[in-house]
């Protein structure tokens, strides 16, 4: 499929989503929104497909809102106004549910919504110039879509002043207060997310869509019998599946699972 506001490539097994808006820093508008819901739909149903990262092209990852997109919103109505940021809300859902690892490479300017995005993503490597900000109540704004994923991410405690102050903070400030998990020097990002999706690959693919779904429920949950019995359930449940069992006799005869390739094999 073509797409007019991103850049898509797979190989060996890995599917790069490029926010491809470079001139505008990848500020994205209602059909980058749409674009990113349809792209990452996509590479969950696509069985070449075990992991997904998300970049942007450019010198910038995200920038936030385009500003003429911003401007067209200032007209809408009501209802309009709630359809549009429905369909932000969804796609960052999209992303955040996805059954496959994603992986948010960061360079550059992360703003407002593009903090969203990388929040959405399991995982997120930032390169050191990198820098973030939640600028919504600077402009009369709450970062209300982007909110649940945010807040998962850095804690309320920062969200407390991040969210407030609307400053900028650098990437350190971003590894420290756990919004980010790595930080590299720009000319070694790439290998940095080389090698985290490289370890992503040697999981089982069913199990980690397993284990994403159990982050979500028990994220929260108060620790009573029925979560005992819940996740004794879901342990109880993986040991049973084909994949389940292969890995368990893969380990105990040293060797490699089914899903991996061979040693040697492309």
């Amino acid at each position: 499929m073509k797409y007019e506001t991103l850049e898509i490539d797979v190989r060996d097994s890995i599917g790069c989503i490029w926010l491809n808006r470079p001139d505008i820093r990848n500020a994205f508008n209602d059909t980058a929104i749409a674009e990113l819901a349809k792209a990452f739909t996509g590479m969950g149903g696509d069985p070449n497909v075990r992991v997904v990262v998300l970049g942007g092209r450019g010198s910038a990852f995200s920038a936030g809102g385009d500003l003429n997109w911003m401007k067209k919103m200032a007209g809408y109505s009501s209802e309009e106004n709630y359809a549009d940021a429905l369909g932000l809300a969804e796609m960052l859902h999209t992303i955040a549910t996805l059954p496959k690892p994603t992986v948010a490479r960061v360079h550059g300017p992360a703003y407002a919504g593009g903090m969203g995005l990388v929040a959405a993503c399991d995982i997120a490597v930032a390169a050191e110039e990198a820098e973030f900000c939640l600028s919504e109540v600077k402009l009369g704004l709450v970062p209300a879509t982007i909110s649940p994923y945010v807040l998962a991410a850095m804690g309320q405690r920062a969200a407390r002043r991040y969210f407030l102050t609307a400053e900028r903070f650098s990437a350190a400030e971003a590894l420290r207060i756990g919004f980010v998990h790595a930080l590299v020097p720009a000319t070694g990002i790439d290998d940095a997310v080389a090698g985290i999706c490289r370890e992503l690959l040697a999981g089982g693919p069913d199990a980690q869509a397993a284990s994403k779904r159990l982050i979500r429920d028990v994220a929260g949950a108060p620790l009573a019998p029925e979560l005992l019995a819940e996740t004794a359930r879901r342990i109880a449940a993986a040991r049973a599946t084909p994949e389940g069992q292969e890995g368990v006799r893969a380990f105990l005869e040293k060797r490699r699972p089914a899903w991996l390739p061979k040693k040697g094999s492309s």
